[in-house]
C-alpha cells in the first residue's frame, strides 16, 4: 500500500484540481485519517466507509477519508488506480457538501438504497446458508 503521506500529497492534489465554489462553508476542510473505518451495519469486515462528510454546530462542515479504509480494500493498487479511487471519494464527499448547501439529500438517498440492497442480499445469503446447513442436517440423520 502507499503511504499515508503520498496519499496525503495525492488528496491535496486532487482537492487542487476542484473549483473554488465546492469549498464554500467547507470551514473543516479536508481530513485524512489514518484509522480504517467499517460501516456500522456491515457484516463482517465487507463494508468500510471511505469517506464522511460532517455538518455539525460545534465542528462546522468538513470532509474525513479513512486512508486505514483504503488500506483494507485498495492496497493492491498502484498510485493511478488508487488515486482514481480517492478523486471518486472526494467528490461524492463533496457532493453530499453541495448538496447539503442547497438544502438536498439525492446522494444521501442513494447511499440509503446502497446500504438497503447490501442487507437484503446479506439477508438473502444468510437465509439460502442456513437452508444449506438444514439440508445436510437432515441428510447426516438419515
Amino acid at each position: 500500500m502507499i503511504d499515508i503521506d503520498t496519499v496525503q500529497s495525492m488528496l491535496e492534489d486532487i482537492a487542487s484540481e476542484l473549483p473554488e465554489e465546492f469549498y464554500r462553508e467547507l470551514n473543516g476542510g479536508i481530513l485524512l485519517l489514518p484509522k480504517a473505518k467499517r460501516n456500522r451495519l456491515g457484516r463482517g469486515d465487507d463494508l468500510y466507509v471511505m469517506g464522511e462528510y460532517h455538518n455539525n454546530r460545534s465542528m462546522g462542515r468538513y470532509i474525513v477519508i479513512y486512508y486505514g479504509s483504503f488500506e483494507q480494500l485498495y492496497g493492491h493498487l498502484g498510485p493511478r488506480a488508487l488515486r482514481r479511487r480517492l478523486s471518486h471519494t472526494l467528490k461524492h464527499e463533496f457532493t453530499h457538501h453541495l448538496e447539503s448547501l442547497a438544502g438536498e439529500r439525492t446522494l444521501e438517498k442513494k447511499d440509503e438504497e446502497f446500504i438497503r440492497k447490501y442487507l437484503e442480499e446479506v439477508e438473502r445469503e444468510e437465509r439460502e446458508q442456513a437452508a444449506r446447513e438444514q439440508q445436510e442436517q437432515e441428510q447426516q440423520q438419515e
